[in-house]
């Protein structure tokens, strides 16, 4: 009941979620945990000495980040792991800390630096300059709480998305040309050694994030934000 008490907006969020995984409504955080993956391959590309070429995103939620150097075994294992890294870094922020609206605009910021540096096609420019947009105004007009929630809903969606995401394209359908695939190709192993590998690591982060990240308690109240001085 403790729990229940503590965490129950989370839950609701979750159930929510889930209970709207295979509509619409869920399409535009899916593609936007599509473009952690491949922000994520980039990331792992600049911090092995490479660079990146381009980055685009699909409306069937798919992806491809273009690289020249860097490590190989670095860049295939950043995308899954790299993208579920990021959602909980959002998603502790939002439920440990008063940052939310500095995040909202940080990332906000980023996707569109990497709008304008990286991606060419129409609707990868017209998702990631349109979300950047949302997410600065956000930061700058919404309330507090109005970031902190939405920032709730992005974390728990890409908990919820990477461990399904890596069993759909490595293990339940292994011949698919994955980051999984082309790592048993280059580094040898099966597909589904690499995808159950990383399956196995991001359930150990979820759940230690989880665990640890929580505390008593995740409600959002009132009493969460300072008041604001009356003017």
């Amino acid at each position: 009941m403790k729990v229940l008490r503590g965490h129950w907006q989370l839950m609701v969020i979750t159930g929510a979620v889930l209970l709207l995984w295979f509509t619409p409504a869920i399409i535009p955080l899916k593609i936007l945990i599509v473009f952690f993956h491949e922000l994520s391959h980039a990331i792992a590309a600049w911090m092995t000495g490479g660079s990146v070429e381009s980055i685009s995103l699909s409306p069937q939620q798919g992806g491809l980040t273009v690289t020249r150097g860097g490590s190989v075994f670095a860049l295939m294992s950043a995308g899954y792991l790299g993208s579920l890294l990021i959602g909980v870094l959002v998603f502790l922020v939002a439920v440990r800390s008063h940052a939310d609206r500095a995040l909202m605009g940080l990332l906000g910021a980023v996707m569109l630096l990497v709008a304008a540096l990286f991606i060419r096609e129409w609707f990868a420019l017209a998702f990631t300059v349109g979300t950047g947009v949302v997410m600065l105004a956000s930061a700058r007009f919404m309330p507090q709480d109005v970031n902190d929630l939405a920032l709730r809903v992005i974390g728990l969606t890409s908990m919820i998305y990477v461990p399904m995401d890596i069993f759909s394209d490595t293990i339940a359908r292994s011949g698919l040309p994955s980051d999984a695939y082309m790592m048993a190709d280059r580094f040898g192993g099966a597909t589904v050694m690499w995808g159950g590998l990383w399956l196995l690591v991001s359930l150990v982060v979820i759940g230690l994030c989880l665990r640890y990240g929580l505390g008593r308690h995740s409600n959002i109240t009132r009493s969460n934000f300072p008041e604001t001085p009356a003017t």
